[in-house]
């Protein structure tokens, strides 16, 4: 059996047949386990990074969000009340022009 990697090292000629190359054997097999339980560790640490990130960058969105639908929602009240005014302006315009022709044809009519 031959296992490698920058973590786990396991030569193939190894064997149990002395009890120096069993020692040999497990003294190798502790340092790879040890080796493996770090890489785990650091491996929990970025996984519990990244969802951390994850999460704050779902926060992030929905506040933007929020934010963009606030702006918007002010803006179309903004533009309602400019709308309004501009139609208030308006009409009165067309009442103060009937008015004016009102009063044009009974000027006229005092002169019949």
């Amino acid at each position: 059996m031959s296992l490698g990697g920058s973590i786990i090292t396991l030569a193939s000629d190894a064997s149990f047949a002395t009890a120096s190359s069993a020692a040999a054997l497990l003294t190798t097999l502790d340092s790879s386990i040890n080796a493996v339980s770090a890489s785990l560790a650091k491996l929990g640490t970025s996984a519990k990074a990244v969802d951390n990130h994850s999460e704050f960058v779902g926060k992030l969105q929905d506040s933007i969000t929020t934010g963009i639908g606030n702006l918007v929602d002010a803006d179309l009240a903004k533009e309602s009340a400019k709308l309004q005014a501009l139609q208030t302006k308006q009409q009165l315009g067309v009442q103060a022009l009937s008015i004016a022709n009102q009063s044009t044809s009974t000027v006229l009519s005092l002169f019949r």
